[in-house]
């Protein structure tokens, strides 16, 4: 009864604290602070010293600093485009600085006045004459008569009307209340003493008021024993949610999927290239799992150009002579496409059907009864799938390419699809999830814990590794002969168009606008062009003419970022390549490189490149391995942007981080599975407490 006392404090309504009514309570929840316990764990991101006055004569530029002084004199200035500012000159016995305000009125204005005694926080930074500080934070003080902060200043994520003062006042109240015991500690003793973690009551102490003597770099740094400890609870909650999503799962049923060698063997000899052992290793992982009668949950995961299609062809060729159905779902219509092609040839034209949004009417009608009465087995198409009227008879075996195009809710959608048996049972299709976007580790372990995980880590024989340039728009002309010279020594090459502007229109003028110009500037070249606008009959007649090797070069639109493979291609020529990620450049890059021949990709910029777009250019030169771009890609951009997970809330992490905490990784798997078996009760308010409402995208 104490426990549920207690417990049942975490989750009093954020309106119980003083000062917070139903208008604040509504800004609050824009941060998702509903209850007391979201504000204890909504963490500070950064730490101001604000414990020490600074002498104004040893500032330093970029140096945050408290300090002290009075007003000499101020004056308004009037910069470019009339911009005004008021400038108040400001000393203390050791030094000057300048004081610059942007925005300001009348009231602020006369309490700047002449002899003025302030005390002011911000940041130093080199101004026209001397140091200055814009816009500091700051208060009139009496000589003497103010006593400084005695802990560090937190600094808390917020958001249009929630201010720090709020938050500092609200986490005072909660973090008074925990101090009387009010709190239970959910982690394990053993795990505690194994990493002597300090307990949560004064980890959330430590972590909201850190003591004056702490190492503000530290704390930055997320580096402190409070934080560590709270961090691991964080990566800690996200690993049960999934791994208790997984569990669900594996506790519904599968049809067994089982595979003769003689059918393994009349399958490898239909195609004509030989597996690497890599692809052979990742089959044998497969079969393993869909040999059971419990879901197999598998991301596959290859660099471009690992052939994954094949993997996939295998798994579907097990489901089929089980004589079950198969779905098969890629975020294109070409790329779709691509897998209908290759599969009719792998398999029977008859077991094959294709189903796209823009089927319609009698056709339609056509291809879901085909479906729902199981005369096609292998159904293969986009969103399409999801769709309510597409039922199925007894699907078995659902494989999603390029996963993380879809949105969350679309994957369970079509899971629920396999849920009837026909015989009143409740059967789970077995899940194979295709990416060729190499997810480095780390994530891998926290955004797919629910998931075991394969990876083909070899390229095809014969196939060498792209070269890379970079050069600037300035050099077109040379780019443009080299191209010239590829097509007269009969080679194919890509021209690929990007635009900034979100907009389908203008970025298919500008691929028409390059066609023309590339057109006149090649006389004796045949251009062709692909975009998102043009019909899918048009786009599939030019990649097949790109194919037939009727098209000497194909300008096109980021639309061929997936699923283009003509092995004669050896130039890619990428125009602004510095408005791409580092991802889709490497994408990009993958459609060339599949031949013997050497192959190159020309990134062209614009100057001038920013410190970033340096960066992700000079890791593209360095390095084809997919694996090394994706970290690279993880730490510039962050997981929700790497993931595509923006949306769903996964992985917005409050105090732990992907790429700096990975160290913690293995033993937060381990104590995961501990808590798990031995501690189950402390599951559910791990989750709870960590992911509040984020953990409603688990089932996925």
């Amino acid at each position: 009864m104490e426990d549920e006392r207690l417990e049942n404090f975490e989750y009093q309504s954020v309106q119980t604290l003083k000062g917070v009514g139903q208008a604040v309570a509504e800004k609050l929840k824009r941060l998702e602070i509903y209850n007391v316990q979201d504000v204890l764990f909504h963490l500070p991101m950064r730490y101001e010293d604000r414990t020490n006055l600074t002498p104004i004569g040893s500032l330093q530029p970029g140096q945050q600093a408290l300090i002290e002084g009075v007003i000499n004199h101020c004056e308004i200035k009037f910069g470019g485009r009339g911009r005004r500012s008021l400038l108040c000159h400001f000393s203390d016995n050791t030094g000057a600085i300048v004081l610059r305000f942007f925005h300001f009125n009348k009231a602020q204005q006369n309490n700047l006045s002449n002899g003025a005694r302030l005390r002011c926080f911000g940041e130093a930074r080199r101004g026209a004459s001397r140091l200055e500080i814009v816009h500091p934070e700051y208060k009139l003080v009496q000589q003497g008569g103010e006593s400084v902060e005695q802990s560090l200043t937190p600094v808390y994520p917020k958001t249009e009307g929630v201010h720090q003062t709020l938050l500092k006042k609200i986490s005072s109240q909660v973090l008074a209340k925990i101090n009387q015991g009010h709190l239970v500690d959910w982690l394990p003793d053993q795990v505690m003493t194994k990493h002597q973690f300090p307990d949560l009551v004064t980890a959330l102490s430590n972590v909201h008021r850190p003591h004056k003597n702490e190492n503000v770099s530290a704390l930055n740094a997320c580096a402190t024993k409070a934080q560590q400890r709270l961090l691991f609870e964080e990566l800690l909650a996200h690993q049960l949610s999934l791994l208790q999503a997984r569990n669900k799962i594996k506790q519904t049923t599968s049809n067994k999927l089982p595979v003769k060698k003689e059918d393994y063997s009349v399958f490898i000899d239909k195609l004509s290239f030989q597996l690497t052992m890599a692809q052979e290793r990742v089959i044998a992982e497969i079969f393993s799992d869909i040999n059971k009668d419990s879901p197999m949950l598998r991301l596959v995961q290859g660099d471009v150009g690992s052939g994954k299609t094949v993997v996939a062809a295998a798994a579907t060729m097990a489901a089929k002579i089980s004589g079950y159905q198969i779905a098969i779902m890629a975020p294109t219509e070409i790329l779709a496409e691509q897998h209908y092609v290759n599969f009719k040839q792998w398999f029977d034209d008859d077991s094959c059907l294709f189903l796209t949004g823009k089927d319609k009417g009698k056709k339609r009608q056509q291809k879901l009864e085909q479906i729902v009465s199981g005369a096609r087995q292998i159904i293969i198409g986009t969103h399409a799938l999801f769709q309510d009227d597409v039922i199925f008879k007894d699907l078995s075996l659902l494989i999603v390419d390029e996963q993380h195009r879809f949105g969350v809710h679309q994957r369970l959608a079509l899971r629920e699809k396999g849920r009837k048996d026909g015989k009143g049972g409740n059967i789970v299709p077995h899940q194979l999830i295709m990416t060729a976007t190499p997810i480095p580790r780390s994530l891998a372990m926290t955004a797919y814990a629910d998931l075991d995980y394969s990876v083909i880590d070899e390229l095809p024989k014969g196939r060498k590794p792209v070269t890379t340039v970079v050069v600037s728009t300035s050099r077109r002309e040379e780019v443009i002969q080299r191209i010239k010279k590829a097509c007269e020594n009969g080679e194919q090459a890509y021209w690929v168009c990007t635009l900034v502007e979100e907009s389908d229109v203008l970025q298919c003028q500008a691929a028409e606008t390059a066609a023309e110009q590339l057109t006149a500037e090649l006389s004796n070249a045949r251009v062709g062009l692909i975009h998102g606008r043009m019909k899918p009959l048009d786009k599939r007649a030019i990649i097949n003419k790109f194919k037939n090797d009727e098209i000497d070069l194909l300008v096109a639109t980021t639309v061929i970022e997936v699923g283009v493979d003509v092995p004669n291609a050896s130039l890619m020529v990428i125009e602004n390549a510095e408005r791409l990620g580092l991802a889709q450049l490497h994408q990009l890059r993958g459609r060339v490189g599949r031949g013997a021949k050497q192959s190159a990709c020309v990134l062209m910029y614009q100057a001038p490149l920013s410190e970033q777009g340096k960066q992700r250019m000079s890791i593209l030169r360095e390095t084809n391995d997919g694996f090394k771009v994706a970290e690279k890609d993880l730490e510039l951009r962050g997981p929700g942007e790497v993931l595509g997970t923006k949306q769903t809330g996964l992985m917005q992490l409050r105090i732990a981080d992907i790429v700096r905490d990975e160290l913690w990784f293995d033993e937060v798997k381990k104590t995961a599975l501990y808590i798990i078996s031995q501690h189950p009760k402390a599951v559910e308010p791990i989750v709870r407490r960590w992911l509040g409402k984020a953990d409603r995208f688990v089932n996925v």
